[in-house]
């Protein structure tokens, strides 16, 4: 199966129609989604409770015909919990692997921060090689596995940072905002007169695609030609992030080639067979918010890192 870009955009069409059903707003978060989807990233979705954040991850999965799976991440959460393990089988003598809810295509890991580091940890290996190790064998997860995370800004009790090292293995780093008073509105209208837990299928959302679908639209990126002063352009952006004075920790090499590869997507998205310095300059920021740690100095004198990535954006001499 082969899709062209125009397929690409037909598809990605279909599926905001189809989150939009269960979804009040939150355009430019789907639209972030499915750059991700497509450049085969996962994302950290930061907001306060009650924006949405898990609806969304769901509405997502249940658009795309997915295979969902839900982690509620806790201080007591150990990694067997997420992973699975061997248990010893009597009947047959052996040991048989009980799989946990990593095995899924798109694994939502709710409130990741508050579990500690060895648990979190237990996640590096599928983010990054989509496999898990259990006992020195090796378990394949799904070709189009997704780690959707959220954590909540406002405590600051009970919660453990993520390690850089997992940290980088996010694609986007995405801060939900309040819905605007007309959106509030609309979401009360919709489900303030329903009862119980909802789900997007009870709202009308049907999957429009499936895991092959999937695979041959991130194969259509190939169609999607990146200049070399597209590229050098990447690279000099992130290297900026390295000498700047009000940054002790700059952005790494994987975040380069996450930039470039979520470019690519962002213009397939758009049905052109070629990157833009606006595509870059668009998608800087939520790449690279979360890989870079602020001096004291700029702490101190309230450096906000968004503004500070959009003034390095700024500074970076982009190709005409």
């Amino acid at each position: 199966m082969t899709m062209t870009l125009d397929d690409v955009r037909s598809l990605a069409g279909a599926i905001r129609g189809e989150i939009a059903k269960a979804i009040v707003g939150q355009e430019a978060m789907v639209d972030m989604l499915l750059v991700a989807l497509l450049s085969e990233g996962h994302v950290l979705l930061e907001g306060p409770p009650g924006t949405a954040k898990t609806f969304l991850a769901n509405a997502f999965a249940t658009a795309l015909g997915l295979d969902f799976g839900r982690i509620q991440f806790t201080p007591d959460l150990l990694p067997g919990d997420i992973l699975g393990s061997n248990l010893f089988n009597f009947q047959t003598s052996q040991f048989t692997l009980t799989r946990g809810p990593i095995f899924c295509d798109l694994l939502l890991a709710d409130e990741i921060n508050r579990t500690p580091p060895k648990t979190q940890a237990a996640l590096l290996e599928a983010m990054q090689e989509r496999r898990v190790t259990l006992d020195g064998e090796t378990h394949l997860l799904p070709e189009r596995f997704m780690v959707v995370a959220t954590q909540n800004p406002i405590e600051n009790q009970g919660v453990y940072p993520l390690p850089e090292a997992q940290l980088d293995r996010f694609l986007f780093k995405l801060l939900v905002p309040y819905p605007s008073e007309d959106e509030e509105a609309r979401i009360v209208a919709t489900f303030g007169q329903r009862a119980g837990p909802q789900r997007p299928a009870d709202l009308g959302v049907m999957a429009v695609t499936n895991a092959a679908g999937l695979v041959a639209a991130s194969g259509a990126l190939a169609q999607v030609a990146v200049a070399e002063e597209i590229t050098r352009y990447v690279v000099r952006l992130i290297r900026a992030t390295r000498d700047h004075a009000e940054l002790t920790v700059g952005a790494s090499p994987r975040a380069a080639v996450l930039l470039a590869g979520a470019a690519r997507a962002r213009a397939a998205l758009e049905g052109r067979a070629y990157v833009t310095p606006d595509d870059v300059k668009a998608l800087a920021v939520p790449v690279l918010r979360h890989r870079l740690t602020l001096s004291p100095a700029a702490e101190i004198e309230g450096r906000d890192m968004e503004t500070l990535v959009a003034d390095l954006v700024e500074a970076t001499e982009a190709p005409r």
